[in-house]
Parts: C-alpha cells; sequence; structure tokens
C-alpha cells in the first residue's frame, strides 16, 4: 500500500466506523468525514484524521476540496456512506441522499480532485417489491421500482451517478446488515432475549443479510481490483425465511422459550401512519412508518449475487449464524444486552 489517501464519510455510523476500521487495517491514510457534533465513540484510532465537509452548501464544499487537495493532495478514494435512513419530512431523503451526494461529486469535478473511485452506498430497497409469488432473487437487469422515500432518493442519485460521462463510480445495493454497533437488529434481539418474537404477516417472507465485516472486505476488493461503474448486491448468498432467522437469533440467545406473535398487516399499516403522524407532530424522526409499514410487508428480500462472486471471488466470511453469534457476543460484552 503506497499510502493511499481515502476519505470515508459517515465515518461515525454502524457502517461507517466498520469501513474505517477495515481501511486502517489495509494501510490506507484513513480520512473520516463527520460532523463536528458526531460521536467518536468508535474512531478512537490515533491514525485517523478527521474532516468536516458541508455538503448542503455547495460552494463552501467546493473552496474546502479546493484548499484540502492544496495542501494534501486529492483522495484516491471516496466512499459515501453518508445519508439518511429516516427523517421528520419525507423530502428530506432527496435533500440529503440526492442533492448533498450531487453537490460532492459535482464540488470534486469543479476542483479537478475527481478520486480513482466514488464508492455509492445505495440500498436493496431501490429495488421495490421483489417476486412475491414465485419467490425468485431480484436481478440487476430488473427494472427498480422502489416503494419507499428513502429508496426513491438513492435510485434517483444512482441513476445521476451514471449519467456522468466516465466518473468512476461504484454503486453496492446491500441487503440487511447487521454486526457489532448496529442498533437496528438490536431492538429484536432484545425482545427474543425477553421472550418475545413479533413478526408482521401471515404469508412466507424471504430474507437476505450480510455480515458488516464482509461488506467491508467487498467495498475494499472492488476498490483495489479497479472495478468502477458496476452496480452490485450486497448478501451473503443465503436465503432464511423470518421465523429461521428468528430461531438462529434464539439459539445464539439460549433462549428455550420464546412467544412468536404474528400480528396482521392490516393491523401494523394503521398503527405505523399513526406513530408517523405523531412524530411528525412533535418534529421527530421515526423508524416505524408508512415507509417502515412496507419494509415489513415486503416479502421477498433475496437477490442475485452472482456479478460479486464472479468479479471479485467474493465468499462470505460469515455466514448469519456465526455473524448473530458473535454480534450477540459484542452486545453483551457492551452491556446492549
Amino acid at each position: 500500500m503506497q499510502n493511499k489517501k481515502i476519505l470515508i464519510t459517515g465515518a461515525s455510523g454502524f457502517i461507517g466506523s466498520n469501513v474505517v476500521d477495515k481501511a486502517l487495517e489495509l494501510g490506507y491514510e484513513t480520512w473520516a468525514g463527520i460532523r463536528k457534533s458526531s460521536s467518536r465513540q468508535y474512531l478512537q484510532d490515533n491514525r485517523i484524521h478527521f474532516i468536516d465537509l458541508h455538503y448542503s452548501d455547495k460552494q463552501r464544499l467546493t473552496e474546502q476540496l479546493r484548499d484540502f487537495s492544496s495542501r494534501q493532495g486529492y483522495f484516491d478514494h471516496i466512499i459515501h456512506i453518508a445519508g439518511l435512513t429516516k427523517a421528520v419530512h419525507k423530502s428530506d431523503f432527496d435533500k440529503v441522499n440526492y442533492q448533498q451526494t450531487r453537490n460532492l461529486v459535482e464540488a470534486l469535478i469543479e476542483t479537478d480532485t475527481v478520486p480513482n473511485s466514488f464508492l455509492f452506498m445505495s440500498s436493496l430497497s431501490v429495488m421495490g417489491p421483489g417476486d412475491e409469488f414465485g419467490y425468485t432473487p431480484m436481478y440487476g437487469d430488473k427494472p427498480p421500482t422502489p416503494n419507499t422515500a428513502y429508496g426513491k432518493s438513492k435510485l434517483k442519485t444512482e441513476d445521476w451517478l451514471k449519467s456522468i460521462d466516465r466518473f468512476p463510480y461504484l454503486i453496492l445495493r446491500p441487503t440487511g446488515v447487521y454486526g457489532p454497533r448496529d442498533r437496528d437488529y438490536l431492538i429484536l434481539m432484545r425482545a427474543v432475549k425477553n421472550g418475545l418474537d413479533v413478526g408482521a404477516g401471515f404469508r412466507k417472507q424471504l430474507l437476505s443479510f450480510i455480515f458488516v465485516e464482509d461488506l467491508a472486505d467487498v467495498i475494499f476488493s472492488l476498490i483495489e481490483k479497479g472495478v468502477n461503474r458496476k452496480a452490485y448486491f450486497v448478501a451473503d448468498g443465503d436465503i432464511y425465511t423470518d421465523s429461521e432467522f428468528n430461531t438462529i437469533v434464539k439459539e445464539a440467545l439460549q433462549k428455550k422459550h420464546v412467544l412468536r406473535l404474528k400480528i396482521p398487516l392490516f393491523l401494523v399499516k394503521p398503527a405505523a401512519i399513526i406513530n408517523e403522524k405523531i412524530a411528525l407532530f412533535f418534529g421527530k424522526a421515526t423508524t416505524f412508518n408508512s415507509d417502515k409499514y412496507r419494509i415489513m410487508k415486503q416479502r421477498n428480500w433475496t437477490c442475485d449475487i452472482t456479478p460479486l462472486k464472479e468479479d471479485i471471488g467474493f465468499q462470505p466470511a460469515y455466514r448469519l449464524r456465526g455473524g448473530i453469534e458473535k454480534t450477540i457476543a459484542w452486545y453483551k460484552r457492551t452491556g446492549w444486552l
């Protein structure tokens, strides 16, 4: 490694901080893009450099990048993870996930500091509902039809990046990402630990997952191989029903007796809408909203990772059981469980 410079935006978050760890492990000169108000709980390594980029103000951002490049040189690679996953107003997804990404890319182009690769962290949510009758996986040639504000904002960004002539984008669409530091799956695991397993809907639901360390490995394998102008689904390649996933969690927690509750979707929907309206009234973002209902309603979250296997020989280091066990062990060590 010739001391290549890498910028990781959203570095204080669950995925971002794990990607920072991997960058340091591989010997990159690692720049963590975080706000001054962001937590540095998982960014304690003294090799990390910090930068606070103002994505919402393109003129200021352009000045920042021009000043940085004159003093430090340009970034060899940028991994753009910063974005919104929940918002008070649905229009905020467009402002942050699309417009701020566009500001960053245009500022890079205008300052002549385009990196060798610009990896955009998208989501499987861009695809919208999969095949819920034959349960075939989502393939890359399937036209995306997102049905959430989050998914639509990610797809809009993807399409814009693809429209830029010769821009070295990479797009990753991970499925459910789990692992140490994640708080989303923690909620489910806490419920199971307390003896309750709650599911939405009665029809079969197929799920897919990727352990966060495997996601980080995919990122750097693609970067180091020089792949660009491609989009990939990222999953471990296995398929689980929701009950199989919950059984693995239950066994990892060594819970013998768990009450399994299935809530009809016709009850979940009004509850999500009401909760969304309450959150909006108080000006707070909530994860349980109408978009979340559409996600819970979706019965097929499987995707084809053949291109990833063909292009970088991807084989996950962690299958779900091993990844869940490592995650739960971390939760227990930190007192989260």
